[in-house]
């Protein structure tokens, strides 16, 4: 499998096509960004963990029944996976109060819900990602009512086989963002990769950020952070 034309050119992964049309090469940089791309380093190694992370999860989630776009590891630094047509919607999965949450419900980091919250966003760069409800996603025509609470389900499940996971490396899983997508007979899969670039993981023990906040948060470690959740996570899959 070769990797051919870039259909994806972002900061933090790179997608291109292969010799096969239904599958891609998904390749992890070392760059890191936020506050929409206003601030931005490269971070050693990042990549590495990233991708090491994100293969690893893929795997626990479809030994819990949920499908993915997922194939295999192809490098250390890339993934062969599905070519899907991905959904313009984005949910976010919340177990713990944090980030943008905290501000916009007036309540402290860290309290923890009744329940695991869900946030649908709409994915658009010129709307800025708006938060959005059912009603609007298929007013909008992103989906149908059978396909969203699929996409629902498929999200409570992954949390169920994922806090678990994580909390036997020590880390309480906060918080995370994925996207679904469509593979070319039409079945939905999750279509994204959970890395620390795109969720919240605490150590239990301390209460240490191991994730992307600590880079807007301008604390030190980053690296060192990304793989430390690689390593546990590594760890514990093996035993």
């Amino acid at each position: 499998m070769e990797k051919r034309t870039l259909i994806h050119d972002g900061v933090t992964i790179k997608v291109h096509l292969t010799e096969d049309p239904s599958k891609v090469i998904i390749s992890f940089t070392d760059e890191i960004s936020a506050f929409g791309g206003i601030k931005r380093a490269v971070i050693k190694d990042k990549g590495l963990y990233c991708n090491g992370i994100a293969c690893l999860v893929s795997k626990a989630v479809q030994e819990g029944g949920v499908p993915t776009y997922f194939i295999e590891k192809y490098s250390e630094r890339e993934q062969l996976c599905k070519h899907v047509n991905v959904i313009p919607l984005q949910m976010i999965v919340r177990n713990v109060v944090a980030g943008s949450l905290s501000q916009r419900l007036g309540l402290e980091e860290g309290v923890i819900p009744s329940s695991p919250m869900f946030d649908l966003c709409y994915k658009s760069d010129e709307l800025g990602d708006p938060m959005i409800n059912d009603y609007h996603a298929l007013a909008l025509g992103l989906t149908s009512r059978q396909e969203l609470d699929s996409i629902y389900h498929y999200s409570r499940r992954i949390n169920e086989i994922l806090a678990p996971l994580f909390e036997k490396a020590g880390i309480t899983l906060v918080d995370f963002k994925i996207e679904f997508g469509r593979d070319e007979s039409g079945t939905l899969m999750l279509s994204d990769d959970i890395t620390p670039d795109n969720a919240r993981f605490w150590d239990i023990a301390t209460g240490m950020r191991l994730d992307k906040d600590r880079f807007r948060r301008d604390e030190s470690r980053v690296g060192e952070s990304y793989k430390a959740v690689y390593d546990r996570l590594k760890k514990v899959c093996e035993e």
